[in-house]
C-alpha cells in the first residue's frame, strides 16, 4: 500500500472495468478469470484462443511492467502447505459458486445480477471474517 494514491485506483479500475467491457461487448463473454480458465482446461479444442489469449495476457502483464519500471516488493510470509491450503479452497469455493471475484464482483455487479451480488457478498463477509479470526483472534 505504500505507492497507492486515489489516483492510480481510479485508473487501474477504469482499464479493469473497460477491458471486462470490451470482452462482453466484442466476443460476448464474461471476464472472469475462473471460467476462463476452467473453459481452457476443460474444452481446449473450442475457443481456446481468446482463453490462452486472455490467461497468457495475465502472465506477461506484469513482466512487460517490470521492464519498463519497477515492480512493488512482494513478501509472501506463510508457507507452502498453508498457501496451498488455501489455493485448493479458492479454486474450490470458485467453483461451487460459479465464478470468482473477477466475473461476479467486477462483471456480474455491472450487470445487476442477484446471483453476483450474493456471491460478492458472501466473498467479502468471509474475507472480514477470515482477516478477523487470523489477525485479531489467533493473532497471527
Amino acid at each position: 500500500m505504500d505507492g497507492f494514491t486515489p489516483a492510480s485506483a481510479l485508473i487501474g479500475g477504469a482499464m479493469i472495468g473497460t477491458a471486462a467491457s470490451l470482452l462482453l461487448i466484442l466476443n460476448g463473454r464474461v471476464a472472469g478469470i475462473s471460467g476462463i480458465l476452467g473453459g481452457w482446461l476443460d474444452a481446449p479444442s473450442r475457443g481456446s484462443g481468446w482463453r490462452a489469449a486472455f490467461l497468457a495476457g495475465l502472465v506477461l502483464a506484469p513482466l512487460v511492467h517490470g521492464l519498463v519500471a519497477s515492480l512493488p516488493p512482494v513478501a509472501v510470509e506463510a508457507s507452502f502447505p498453508l498457501l496451498a491450503v488455501a489455493g485448493l479452497l479458492v479454486g474450490f469455493g470458485a467453483r461451487l459458486g460459479s465464478g470468482c471475484t473477477s466475473g461476479h464482483g467486477v462483471c456480474g455487479l455491472a450487470r445487476l445480477s442477484p446471483r453476483s451480488l450474493v456471491a460478492t457478498g458472501t466473498f467479502m463477509a468471509v474475507a472480514i471474517l477470515t482477516v478477523l479470526v487470523t489477525r485479531h483472534i489467533l493473532g497471527a
